[in-house]
């Protein structure tokens, strides 16, 4: 089945109040094209699950986020995303903020499908107090242990970009580590993949080995080719992450009327405008 489609039929198909996952980790292979998608949809008071980085700030900038459920969320380079940072001063969203192990509970029991799994993650530790929804179970076993119940983290929809794809949704990651997007996709009532490049199903073996083939077609319900479509963060090998408009993000970031002339220049068209927009900004860098 050819499931390839655009970032805007993608968007199509996902509705408000929905609960969004979010593959990738921090500012390292997002899906950002499929996020711009999201931004010129409209599409609002959504559940935003997310190992987070400029997904989330800019998703948070643009007020659609609802309840954010997350680990953290940062640029890497830069330690904390300053549109995260103004939303959590503002109080205009909800905050869920486990452990990352817990994180990967909670994604791990969705993609099996139950209520949650047992981790001594969160012990003795704040997460049980700033989380009170949270609770505990004892061992049934002699050692009758105390654990936290992590609550599955069930997700209408997932979002997740890698390296290479084929028409039919098998998903390959060529750098150094997954990001747990197999789990966002299984933990997903609906998963859709954007990538680099979508090659024929042969080729996929032709530049990593079955371990990089992490996404399987029976998961997938759209495929979108989107070349840089992690900029600016990184897909490795086949790219870094843009330190220079990274920097540039998060510098405008600080200032409403500097946000408001990046948006215009970057944010205020469709994927290829905003491409162009990043290969101007990259002329002027080099000058």
């Amino acid at each position: 089945m050819d499931k390839r489609m655009t970032a805007d039929q993608v968007v199509a198909r996902l509705s408000d109040g929905m609960t969004l996952g979010i593959g990738g980790w921090g500012s390292r292979r997002k899906p950002m094209a499929l996020v711009r998608a999201v931004l010129r949809s409209g599409l609002t008071d959504l559940t935003v699950v997310a190992y987070g980085g400029p997904d989330v700030g800019l998703l948070a900038a643009a007020g659609r986020i609802r309840h954010l459920v997350t680990a953290f969320v940062t640029l890497d380079s830069i330690p904390l995303e300053p549109h995260y940072r103004a939303a959590r001063e503002r109080g205009s969203l909800r905050l869920s903020e486990y452990d990352e192990g817990m994180f990967v509970q909670g994604l791990t029991a969705a993609a099996h499908r139950l209520p949650f799994l047992p981790t001594r993650a969160g012990l003795g530790s704040d997460v049980l107090r700033i989380n009170p929804e949270l609770r505990t179970v004892t061992s049934p076993y002699p050692d009758g242990e105390e654990l936290v119940a992590m609550p599955a983290l069930r997700l209408d929809a997932a979002l997740v970009h890698l390296n290479r794809a084929d028409r039919s949704g098998n998903g390959q990651y060529l750098g150094p580590d997954p990001y747990m997007d197999d789990l966002f996709v299984g933990a997903a009532d609906t998963a859709y993949l954007s990538c680099e490049r979508v090659v024929e199903t042969g080729e996929l073996l032709k530049e990593g080995g079955p371990a990089s083939l992490l996404v399987s077609r029976h998961s997938v319900s759209g495929v979108v080719e989107a070349p840089n479509g992690a900029h600016f963060t990184s897909c490795d090998p086949d790219y870094g992450r843009d330190e220079a408009f990274q920097r540039a993000y998060a510098q405008a970031a600080a200032d409403p009327a500097a946000w408001a002339a990046f948006g215009r220049r970057f944010l205020s068209g469709d994927e290829a405008y905003y491409q162009a927009a990043v290969a101007a900004f990259r002329t002027e860098q080099s000058r």
